[in-house]
């Protein structure tokens, strides 16, 4: 039982040094905010307060230049905070919290229905790799979670 607690720390530290290495990146290309897109297409600011909700419809997903998002910056937000809380799935799981497990869970399948066609199947491809890592560990370790993350950051790169 030792080695498998082991096991799980060490998958830990290495989802929560991607999570942070992420934020980091992110931080300095500037996806602080909503894209010039987003005003030049004159949609408003939302207010750093607003959050995407779960409201929105099966009818909202990717329908739009944003998806099932109403603004660039709502996509943003809401792509940029579910690839950071997906690598720290893996430390809900070990800590036996199952209900936010599957709530982070749901709300990373409700994103991937809503993201922007441009970003669609790499999301999904995203949001399949970080659950798997739930029950297959090596995701990790074997640098799959940090692939199918990859395209994920391009995208936030290049659009927020």
């Amino acid at each position: 039982m030792k080695k498998s607690f082991n096991s799980v720390v060490r998958y830990l530290n290495v989802a929560v040094i991607g999570g942070l290495a992420l934020s980091g990146s992110l931080a300095l290309s500037g996806c602080t905010g909503p894209s010039s897109n987003a005003s030049a297409q004159g949609s408003s600011t939302p207010s750093a307060s607003s959050q995407p909700t779960a409201t929105a419809s099966a009818s909202a997903s990717a329908s739009g230049p944003f998806g099932g998002f109403a603004s660039a910056a709502e996509a943003c937000t809401a792509v940029f905070d579910q690839s950071t809380g997906a690598s720290l799935l893996p430390m809900a799981a070990a800590q036996g919290r199952t209900a936010e497990l599957e709530k982070a869970k749901a709300d990373l399948a409700a994103t991937a229905d809503r993201v922007p066609a441009t970003l669609k199947e790499d999301f999904a491809r995203f949001k399949d790799t970080a659950i798997a890592g739930l029950t297959d560990q090596t995701v990790y370790s074997s640098g799959k979670f940090n692939k199918a993350m990859a395209p994920v950051n391009a995208w936030l790169k290049a659009n927020c």
